[in-house]
C-alpha cells in the first residue's frame, strides 16, 4: 500500500488537479474547458480525462480561435478532438469582427491576442457556461499568482483580486449571481517543469512547434517573431531561418520562439531547468506592452 509520504509531486499535483476538476463538475452546472492546443491545455485535458474515467468528459471544451493561429496547433486540435470523441465549441474572433463587436488591428504591431477577450465573455454568455477551466499556473506571472482554484468573475466578465474567495482545507465556492460565472485553474501548483515531467511520465503528445525545428523568423524587441500571413514586418526585419522551439504556444502575431536544439521531452526539461527566465517572459510580446499588461487584461475578462 503506498503512504502520502511515498507519492512523488507529480502524484500529489495529479491530486489535487483531479479534486479540483471534480469538485468544479460537481457544483457548477455548466461547465467548459478552455482548450488552445497549447501544453497546460493539453495536460489539464488529459487529467479531466482521468477523473472521468471510463465515461466521457461531462463538459464540451471549447477553443477561441484568433485566426492566426499556429497551422500545427490547429491541426493537433483537430485530431485531439477526433481521438477522444469529445464535444468541440470554436468560438471565432473572425466572426467577432465581421460582426462589428470588436475591431481588428493593422500595422505590424497589430495582434489579435486582445480581442479574444470579447469572443470568449460572448461565447460564455451564448452557451450559459457558469465555470470556464483554464491551465493557467500561479508561476507564469505575478497577476496569475494571485489566483484561486476557482477564481470569480462578475457579470461582466471582469476579476476583481479584493473580492476573490477564501479556500480554507480545499473548501471551494461556487455559489454566483445571475450572469456571474468562474474560472477554475486546476494547475494552480504546477511549475512549467511540472507540466513537462508530467508530459514524460504520461507520454502526451504535443503539437510539433514545441521541439526543435528550423523555422523562417525575424527578430523584433529582442524576440524571434515567425513568419506568417497574419504577421507584417517593417521593412528593416529581414526574415533567416533559425533552430527554434516555442515554450508557449498563443496568437502567431505576439508569440516569440527560442534558440533551441531541444527535440525531446527530456532534452526540453533539461533545456528549462537551466532558463532563469519565465516561459511568457521569454516568448510573448502581449506581456511587455506594462508592467501590469496580464492584470489589465484580466481586469477586462482574460483568461
Amino acid at each position: 500500500m503506498t503512504t502520502l509520504t511515498e507519492l512523488s509531486t507529480l502524484d500529489v499535483l495529479e491530486a489535487e488537479a483531479v479534486h479540483v476538476i471534480r469538485e468544479c463538475a460537481a457544483e457548477c452546472e455548466r461547465p467548459v474547458l478552455l482548450f488552445s492546443g497549447g501544453k497546460d491545455s493539453i495536460v489539464l485535458t488529459h487529467l479531466a480525462v482521468k477523473a472521468f474515467a471510463p465515461a466521457g468528459l461531462p463538459f464540451p471544451l471549447m477553443h477561441v480561435d484568433t485566426g492566426h493561429n499556429f497551422d500545427e496547433v490547429v491541426a493537433y486540435r483537430d485530431a485531439m478532438v477526433a481521438r477522444l470523441d469529445e464535444r468541440l465549441i470554436v468560438a471565432s474572433v473572425e466572426d467577432s469582427i465581421a460582426q462589428g463587436r470588436v475591431q481588428d488591428e493593422t500595422g505590424p504591431r497589430a495582434s489579435r491576442n486582445r480581442l479574444q477577450t470579447t469572443t470568449l465573455l460572448d461565447a460564455i454568455a451564448e452557451h450559459r457556461f457558469t465555470a470556464c477551466f483554464g491551465g493557467a499556473r500561479r508561476d507564469e506571472e505575478r497577476s496569475r499568482a494571485k489566483e484561486r482554484f476557482f477564481s470569480h468573475r462578475d457579470a461582466f466578465g471582469q476579476w476583481e483580486p479584493r473580492n476573490q474567495r477564501a479556500e480554507p482545507w480545499s473548501l471551494y465556492n461556487a455559489r454566483l449571481k445571475p450572469g456571474e460565472h468562474l474560472r477554475v485553474f486546476p494547475l494552480s501548483n504546477w511549475t512549467e517543469i511540472d507540466v513537462w515531467a508530467y508530459i514524460e511520465r504520461e507520454g502526451l503528445e504535443l503539437p510539433s512547434i514545441y521541439f526543435a525545428h528550423e523555422r523562417e523568423v525575424f527578430e523584433r524587441d529582442g524576440m524571434l517573431l515567425a513568419a506568417h500571413p497574419a504577421v507584417e514586418r517593417y521593412p528593416h526585419e529581414q526574415l533567416f531561418t533559425e533552430t527554434v522551439r516555442f515554450r508557449t504556444v498563443g496568437d502567431a502575431t505576439c508569440t516569440g520562439a527560442i534558440r533551441s536544439t531541444a527535440a525531446t521531452v527530456r532534452e526540453v526539461l533539461v533545456e528549462t531547468r537551466a532558463s532563469d527566465v519565465s516561459e511568457r517572459g521569454a516568448s510573448r510580446a502581449d506581456d511587455r506592452t506594462s508592467e501590469a499588461a496580464m492584470e489589465d487584461r484580466k481586469r477586462n475578462g482574460y483568461f
